[in-house]
């Protein structure tokens, strides 16, 4: 009796983890998404606190970081003078190609 067939059609035909997982985590946006939450834990250690207790980012959205600022004095405030600070900032501790821009918003 010739079991070939039967031991072949008993052979799976799954694929390691390790070909899986990083599919997945790219479908799920994992490292845009923990990119997301470090800018927000590292807020207050990358701006001026003055600045920070003014602003807060609000999203990451294909490389513009959007922060919502308390009222129009300090959205003026950073536009004018500290926006290019800030942007440098924020690329030192994230990364360029993580944060391309910035967006301030009275929000």
């Amino acid at each position: 009796m010739d079991l070939t067939e039967a031991e072949r059609a008993r052979v799976s035909a799954g694929r390691p983890l390790s070909d899986i997982i990083p599919r997945i985590m790219e479908r799920l946006r994992i490292d845009k998404r923990q990119s997301e939450s470090q800018i927000v834990t590292l807020w207050k250690q990358i701006v001026d606190p003055r600045v920070a207790a003014h602003s807060q980012p609000v999203g990451l959205v294909r490389g513009t970081l959007f922060v919502s600022v308390d009222n129009s004095v300090w959205l003026e405030e950073i536009i004018r003078y500290r926006r290019r600070e800030i942007i440098e900032r924020v690329q030192d501790a994230m990364g360029k190609d993580v944060v391309k821009k910035i967006s301030f918003r009275v929000g």
